[in-house]
């Protein structure tokens, strides 16, 4: 090692300027190390990593600075020194890490770029080891301003290291500088702290060009006040904006007793209560007490008054923690409006059809009693053929009327499906109907979500469908299948089929080839199917017969 003439050791002298450094650094230090644990409130696991490793390795920088100054000796102020460079850029890496993950990226796990940046850190950290055999990094040097210390000279090497370091950090800086301008937070808190970590290089330039402070990095004051700032200041809104992303739906992020903590700008769009902030820390129930109804009700809709008419918002919720315990939730509104006036519109529709339905239900029906009531009547009297077609043609007419208050009714939205076995009920739908030659095998049972009564009216249209028009003559024996599919259910016969040409009609209304039929009864089984959510196929069975194939429906 090059000497450097006297050894000052411990400071000579109480410098009012030299115990504010040690104590500015021994602060940067402890702040940095006790914001570690605080990180394990941050929600996602690789935006937690790179924090906390930041801050360790920050407070290692500024405990390396302490150490410099409070050194007794030339050598092992040096070492403290040469310490700092190295902690302090191993430092970048936390920060790009931090930042990639907090912004939504993927830089941090690309595996080829860690390793060029580990190799690059590797190389730069041999150079600064070494830097007493060849002095290519800096030479050190006694100087008595701004108070007596020891200063180093940096040489080229340092310079480029400097320039690389500081061209990776900017990099961090836009990201988060992108995210901060695409959501719809205030997030110029977050900005301004993000940028104090910067205003240390002012006084980095100011003591490389001026006597008046030390020649060293400041970049760990910064840091320090960054992790402060970011975790215990504005820890809430840091979280949000990470939540959310650049999503514009309003969103509300509230704490552990349902307090606001934070909102974006579409809630406060949406909610004039919250343009003057003092909402900040209110519980929801008593500020937003719609939404909170909302969020306790089976069916979490609010509708708002709003200056082009009434609007309708979906509200959903997820947990806001890391494992245990919670941290919250963060509430979203999302517009709905379109789907609910479409909704709303289609039960009024539903209504008037049943409504009417019914009305010609009724009104048909005492006529045809009348009909029916005199033909039996005349029938007692004589024996006539005709008497029998007309008997046939208003027993037609009453399974028309039967079927089109079913379609009407089947017809509508589920609103509350139930947990129901698929074997249950079609034994039950079996019993309701005449098959005396027909025998019923059901695969294997599964339980799902559905209207026990309009799926039991489903399978028994299906099986009565497969009793009358399966058979390929009268005295043929048939056997009906019920099975399992992996959305859904079907099914089948071992019949005559049908054919191909005619399976998507065979769904239709008034679809018959059967010279007495309504046409209604697979055209309700169509209609209960799509109030459900679900598809339903028209194939051919593996013996030849129909086979319907009903999917999309939900397990339990």
């Amino acid at each position: 090692m090059r000497t450097v003439g006297v050894v000052f050791g411990l400071a000579p002298t109480l410098d009012p300027l030299f115990v504010a450094y040690v104590l500015v650094f021994v602060a940067a230090a402890v702040a940095s190390f006790a914001s570690v644990a605080a990180t394990s409130r941050i929600e996602d696991p690789d935006t937690r990593r790179g924090l906390a490793a930041l801050l360790l390795t920050t407070g290692g920088w500024a405990t390396a600075h302490v150490g410099f100054l409070l050194a007794p000796t030339v050598e092992l102020s040096l070492g403290f020194y040469t310490v700092g460079l190295i902690v302090g850029l191993a430092a970048v890496g936390p920060w790009l890490y931090f930042t990639s993950a907090y912004t939504g990226r993927t830089l941090h796990h690309d595996r080829r770029l860690r390793t060029g940046l580990l190799a690059i850190f590797l190389v730069i950290v041999a150079v600064k080891v070494t830097n007493p055999y060849h002095y290519l990094y800096y030479e050190p040097a006694l100087v008595a301003q701004p108070f007596p210390h020891i200063a180093v000279r940096h040489q080229l090497f340092h310079w480029l290291v400097m320039g690389l370091s500081y061209g990776l950090s900017m990099i961090g800086y836009f990201m988060l500088y992108e995210r901060f301008r695409q959501v719809s937070y205030d997030t110029r808190p977050l900005f301004a702290l993000a940028s104090v970590t910067i205003l240390p290089v002012v006084l980095d330039v100011v003591g490389f060009a001026t006597p008046h402070l030390i020649d060293i990095t400041y970049e760990p004051i910064g840091v320090a006040l960054f992790a402060v700032g970011l975790l215990f200041v504005y820890f809430y809104r840091f979280q949000a904006v990470q939540a959310t992303g650049d999503r514009d739906e309003p969103t509300i992020l509230l704490d552990q007793r349902d307090r606001i903590r934070e909102y974006n700008d579409g809630a406060e769009g949406l909610f004039p209560c919250l343009r003057a902030g003092t909402a900040l820390g209110e519980p929801l129930w008593s500020t937003l007490p719609d939404v909170a109804d909302a969020l306790a009700a089976d069916a979490p809709t609010i509708a708002l008054d709003r200056p082009g008419g009434v609007e309708y918002y979906h509200v959903s919720e997820r947990d806001f923690a890391v494992d245990q315990p919670q941290l919250g939730r963060l509430v979203v509104l999302r517009d709905v409006t379109e789907r609910e006036q479409y909704r709303r519109e289609l039960e009024r529709q539903n209504d008037r059809l049943e409504s009417f339905a019914s009305m010609v239900s009724h009104d048909l029906r005492n006529p045809l009693s009348v009909a029916m009531a005199r033909l039996e009547l005349a029938r007692d009297d004589r024996d006539d053929e005709n008497l029998e077609t007309t008997a046939d043609a208003l027993e037609r007419m009453e399974r028309l009327i039967d079927d089109v208050l079913a379609l009407a009714r089947h017809g509508q939205p589920i609103d509350e499906p139930t947990t129901v076995d698929l074997s249950t009920i079609a034994q039950s739908a079996w019993m309701m109907v005449d098959a005396p030659d027909a025998d019923l095998e059901i695969e294997e049972t599964r339980l799902l979500a559905a209207d026990a009564d309009r799926l039991q009216q489903l399978l028994e249209n299906l099986f009565r469908n497969a009793v009358e028009h399966g058979r390929s003559d009268a005295d043929a024996s048939l056997t009906v299948r019920v099975g399992p599919l992996s959305e859904g259910f079907y099914v089948e016969d071992d019949g005559r089929g049908i054919p191909a040409d005619d399976r998507e009609a065979v769904l239709e209304s008034g679809y018959s080839t059967a010279t007495h039929g309504t046409g209604f009864g697979l055209a309700i089984v169509s209609e209960i199917a799509t109030a459900h959510g679900w598809s339903i196929a028209v194939t051919e069975s593996d013996e030849g017969g129909a086979r319907f194939e009903i999917r999309g429906v939900e397990p339990e």
